[in-house]
């Protein structure tokens, strides 16, 4: 590491360094950055989930979970349940599916998944 690394990272904000300890994860694990997902197109990105939702889509249950990978942003979808074991804020995970244009926000339906384990197990 040069001077000018090292003066970044000791002046750099937490969120700023969380963003970049996701960016390198996803980028070691070989996933697309969220920030260059085409749409209308199979992705796989790695990272963590910060949200999740249950909300109904035309009477259907539909969880809802919001990843991050330190480039953007990125909403999973599973219709037809209202919960799925391990689908939590802050676990990591791999998630890959076709992604959509949905209200300006890019979202994968019913994707497939492996998540990290837990420190601990």
């Amino acid at each position: 590491m040069d001077v000018r690394s090292v003066l970044q990272r000791a002046l750099a904000s937490q969120a700023e360094l969380e963003a970049d300890e996701e960016r390198t994860e996803s980028h070691k694990r070989g996933c697309t950055p969220v920030a260059e997902v085409p749409e209308r197109r199979r992705a796989t990105v790695h990272g963590v989930i910060r949200s999740i939702t249950l909300r109904p889509r035309q009477g259907v249950p539909a969880l809802e979970a919001e990843l991050y990978d330190g480039t953007g942003t990125l909403d999973l979808v599973w219709l037809g349940r209202r919960e799925i074991a391990g689908i939590e804020p802050g676990r990591r995970g791999t998630f890959e599916g076709l992604v959509c244009g949905i209200d300006g926000r890019r979202t994968v339906y019913n994707p497939r998944y492996e998540l990290q384990p837990r420190p601990g197990e």
